[in-house]
Formats: C-alpha cells, structure tokens, sequence
C-alpha cells in the first residue's frame, strides 16, 4: 500500500490534472452561494452547474478541485465504517471540452501511474451504463476502458466486458448494468448522460467459491450470496464516478445530443485515502486520529458500543466545525437546525461516554489546526467557531442534564426490567420537550420512543394552544387562529391528493408548515411544476373543497392501515395503533385521500374557503415547495 499523508494526496490529484491543462480552483463553501434548491453543498457538482449550463468559467473549458461536501442524508448511518457527513470530493471537469476517452484515460493514469497514486492495475474494475429502449449501450466507454487497461506499461490488461456480472476477475474488468446503477439525471427534461464508475477490490482476485458477501466494510459478514461489482456488499468500493452529460431530456424518455458535452467526475477523499493505506474504515485514517485521542484520554479502552458512538462525535464535530466556519449558526430551521442536530447529537454522546471538562473545544482545536492549511477560512474562523460551538454546548448541556434526570426516573418507575418496551413514551417525550426543552431526536437518541406519534399529535395541540394564548381569545376550546390552521392542516391533504394525481403518485409529503396566514407543503418531485400543472393542482384542490367531503377518523394498526393504503408520512416508524383521516364522498365513498395523522382535521371539506397557491419553489435537490392560502 501507498503511504502518501492526506495533504500529499490531495495535492498529488491536483498537480495531476494541472499537468492535463487543467486550472485548479479553490472548494466552494459549504453553504451554497447562489443555489436555493439545497441547503448544503453536497456535491462537487453543485458550484459549477451554471458553467455545465454553458456559461464561461474564468478558469476556462477544463478545471480541477477538492471540494468541501456535506450530507445529512444519511446521518443516521453515521458510525458505520463509511459514512461521513462532512467529506471531501476530488473532480475534474471538462465544460464542452475533453470527453469520454480522455476522461477514462486520465483516471486510469492517475490511478495506476507513478505520476498518481500507483494502484495495480488488477484491483481495479469498472461499470458503464448497458443501453436501453431509449438510449444505446455505452460503446465509447467500453471501448476506452479496454484502451485504458491494455495501455498499462508494467502490467498490460486485455479487459474484457462481462457477460454476466457475477463473473469477475483477470481479464473481466468490465460490467455493464441499468439506468438505476450508471445513469446521471436531474430530472425528466434537462442535461443527463451516462456514467462510469470505478471500483477497488479490497480482497484481490479470488476463486468462485469465495465470492460471497464478507468483506470487513460489509453489514452482511455472514451471508453467503454472491457478489458483483456493484452489490454494495462492501468488497469492492466505489472511489470514482465519472458522468458524461451528453444527452438533453426532452420528457417521456426522449434524447437529442446537448450543444455542450460536459465531464462531471468525483473521487471520494476519505475512501481513497483509506484503501491506500489498507485500512479497515475511513475513521481510522490520519484525519480521525487525533481527535479518537481527545476521547481516549478519558475513556481509555474502547467497546464495541463506545466506537461508534465515539465515531458519530468525530464525525459531527468536524462537520460542525466547516458549517460555522462559512457562516451557519444554530437555530431551529434549515441548515441552522441541521448544526444544532449534529452538535446536539455529538453531546448526547459524549455525556454517555462519561466526557467531562473542555472536550468538545479540544476536538474543534484538533480540527482548526489540521484544516487550516487546506482551508483558510478554517484558521480565520478560529475565535467565532470556538465561541458558536461552545454557546451552544452551554446552552444544550443544562437542558440535557435536566431531561436525563427526568427520562430516567420515569424508566425506573414505570419499565423497571421490563426490556421488551425499553423505551419512554412519546406522552412523556412531549412533556420532556415542553417542560424541559428536550429535543425529540435527542430523546429518541437517548431512550428511545415507543409511540412517537403520540409526541406529534400532542407537539400540535401545542402549537394551537400557543397560538390560541397569544392571540388572547378562546372560543369553544378553538381560537380563531387555530380555526384557520386546523383548515390549513386539512387543505395539505387535499393539496397532497391534487399533486399525486396531476404529477403522478412518486409525490409524498416531506414536511409542512402552517400559519394562520398561510401554509407550506414540501413534496417530492425532480422537476419544476408548470404554469398547467400549478393551476390544475389549485383547481382540484377547491374543487375537492366544494364537493363538501367528509373527513373521518379511524383507529387501527399500521398495518391494517397500510391494507386500506393509507399514505405514512417522513418514514415514521408508528405505534400499535395509529390514527387515520379519511376524506371521503359522503354520498358514493369515493376516497380522496387517506393518510396517517395526527389531526386535528375539519369535519367537512367545505369549511376550509378558497385554496390559492401563491408560489411553488425548489428547497433541495428533488424536493419542492407550495405555500398558499385560503380565504
């Protein structure tokens, strides 16, 4: 294996490509700077979308960078041996410039070659997209790998493509598999192409027999089906994805050629780093070190359970560190909430390791020092990272105290040894959070909740309660106010039942927010809505109220709700018994929507008034926003 430093790699990619023409910019922060469609920068694509669009980089046609990432997509897998939340990702881009052989051949260079990082050649393997009804097989690419692998001057390779992705190993280097594995598209209409991307072996090759499912990056050691390439078992890693946006979409599966063919490559930092250095997980590179020993000091040997929590610390701290270092403060919306999530998250688990004294600043100065170099900003922000940060844990760390006492007394009063429901429930959850400002996730982290539908439907009564307070009047236990909001509340699912039906059943609810002026409705869609689409939706919308339905509530279990197709919404995991509202015609049943909730709900679809959408935006990458009103 290569002992390059983490410094020495990045800066071995980037000379590299410097010598292909390339200029070298510097990363982008993390906080996208003119993209409102998400709230971090996840990928290095992001930063350069408007010169893949066809506007002229300062740089020129051909750029190369090692971009700052973040993701909280998977943060609940943060832990595991490969998933980071911050992370750094390796591109060269060609803006209608190189294309497909150059940009294989570079790879393959950079790889195998003294002038990069000096892989053998027979540890490598690689995928392309295999054609369909729309668009043909990917030639080009194949053609160029073999080119690739045969141009090795040591270690010559007549690759081949495999005929069957469960065969692999000496001359089969190439694989070629579907739309959902090798296949780049923002949406229905707009740039797309085909991907390739490449795989390092961490076992080497093996015979037949042994090609199951036991690598130490796999969950599924035991198991003994058989793997590919790009199973995701964790024998081969994925280090480099390489997109050809070549094709322009036009809508229901039609392509023409784009005007500007674009090269669009990221090499993931960490997982490069690792297998260069032959090691298990990304959190036992150099990078991870030094803040591991902060912890260690105190907690000395390492469990099992104490790794990963010690891992999801590293891990959120660091991310927390590069947040506040390009501008993001706590708060409780958008990326603020994201950093108060993952600082929050990291304390929880700190306290349950038994941390004390000025931890957390030791962690953050390990971390400002060793990025510094890389990442100015990092140094500059010294003072005000250590100050955000370090507020918040005083702040946090009262609060958790607090509820710790609380959740634990009413364990042992109430669960005693009773393992089979080590869990508080979300009645309790709820008087946590109201009484002591206990976060749910933070509670649920912490204890687990056992019906946490039971939390929602009490956080939303309060929320009406508090509404109903500040506007000062009471009427029959519903203030005005919360009048209005119930209303709203019934209109999302109104609007959730137009949306499926004008733009297709992948729409789902990814969250709501409502006033008494007005609702927001996040859902799920790749695309913008059109003009046609946003009027038919608000016409279905109020023709649904004017129908006068009615709206119903039912108890039953899940799974029972499940049967009658009821719509679940962000994953919950629910209870024994849930409630659903159904909204139905009186007169012949005709169901409109049926969904898990918590309430409350109108009783009859004509209460609500007049349901105007007032604006309809992207929030992220493949999810959109509708606020409206009704009158």
């Amino acid at each position: 294996m290569v002992n390059f430093t983490a410094q020495q790699l990045r800066q071995k990619f980037l000379d590299f490509f410097a010598s292909k023409g390339h200029t070298i910019i510097p990363s982008a922060p993390v906080v996208p700077q003119n993209d409102p469609t998400v709230l971090f920068t996840t990928a290095g694509m992001h930063p350069l979308v408007p010169y893949l669009l066809g506007e002229n980089h300062p740089g020129g046609k051909r750029v190369a960078d090692v971009q700052k990432c973040i993701r909280t997509t998977d943060i609940d897998e943060v832990g595991d041996n490969r998933h980071l939340t911050f992370f750094e990702m390796l591109g060269n881009w060609s803006f209608g410039d190189y294309f497909k052989d150059e940009a294989i051949d570079w790879s393959f260079e950079f790889l195998t070659s003294e002038a990069g990082v000096n892989l053998d050649p027979s540890n490598i393997y690689v995928t392309v997209f295999e054609g369909d009804k729309d668009v043909p097989v990917d030639h080009q690419a194949i053609g160029a790998w073999k080119r690739a692998f045969r141009s090795h001057q040591a270690h010559p390779i007549e690759a081949e493509l495999s005929e069957d992705i469960y065969n692999f190993g000496g001359a089969l280097k190439i694989f070629a598999y579907p739309r959902s594995k090798n296949w780049w598209q923002a949406g229905d209409k707009g740039p797309a192409g085909p991907d390739t991307e490449i795989f390092v072996d961490t076992e080497g090759s093996l015979p037949e027999e042994m090609r199951v499912k036991h690598n130490r990056w796999s969950t599924e050691s035991n198991s003994k089906e058989k793997c590919h390439v790009n199973c995701d078992c964790g024998r081969f890693i994925e280090i480099w994805n390489n997109v050809f946006m070549q094709y322009n979409g036009l809508g229901d599966g039609k392509y023409e050629p784009l005007d500007q063919q674009n090269v669009d490559t990221g090499m993931g930092f960490e997982r490069l780093l690792t297998y260069l250095h032959g090691q298990n997980t990304v959190y036992d590179t150099e990078l991870f070190k030094a803040a591991f020993d902060v912890l260690l000091e105190q907690i000395g040997t390492v469990t099992n359970d104490q790794e990963v929590k010690s891992r999801i610390i590293v891990d959120h701290l660091r991310a927390a560190v590069f947040m506040v270092a390009d501008g993001v403060i706590p708060s409780n919306k958008e990326r603020g909430y994201v950093l108060r999530r993952l600082l929050r998250r990291a304390m929880v688990h700190g306290r349950l390791l038994g941390m004390r004294g000025d931890w957390v600043r030791n962690i953050l100065e390990v971390y400002i020092e060793q990025y510094k170099t890389q990442y100015p900003e990092v140094g500059h922000g010294r003072e005000n990272i250590l100050k955000v940060i370090l507020e918040e844990q005083t702040k946090f760390g009262k609060t958790l105290e607090q509820g710790i006492k609380v959740a634990t007394k009413f364990k042992e009063q109430h669960l005693g040894d009773d393992l089979s429901h080590n869990a508080i429930t979300g009645e309790v959850a709820f008087d946590l959070y109201q009484t002591h400002g206990f976060p749910k996730e933070v509670t649920q982290e912490l204890f687990g909740i056992r019906n946490p539908e039971a939390f929602d439907e009490q956080f939303q009564k309060h929320q009406q309660t508090s509404r109903t307070a500040s506007a000062g009047t009471f009427k029959g236990g519903l203030a005005d106010h919360s009048e209005q909001v119930v209303k709203m509340h019934t209109a999302t699912h109104l609007l959730q039942a137009a949306l499926r039906k004008v733009l297709g059943e992948h729409v789902q609810q990814k969250g709501s927010n409502i006033t008494p002026e007005r609702l927001r409705f996040d859902f799920t869609n790749s695309e913008k809505m059109s003009v046609e689409q946003i009027a038919e939706t608000q016409k279905l919308v109020n023709e649904y109220i004017q129908k006068d339905l009615r709206v119903s509530k039912d108890l039953m279990t899940p799974d029972q709700a499940r049967e009658l197709g009821a719509i679940g919404l962000f994953g919950e995991k629910y209870g024994d018994t849930v409630s659903i509202y159904t909204i139905s015609d009186k007169t012949d049943g005709t169901v409109y929507s049926r969904e898990f909730c918590g309430g409350p709900h109108v009783e009859h679809t004509n209460e609500i008034g007049k349901f105007t959408i007032q604006k309809e935006e992207a929030v992220s990458a493949g999810i959109r926003r509708i606020k409206a009103t009704i009158e």
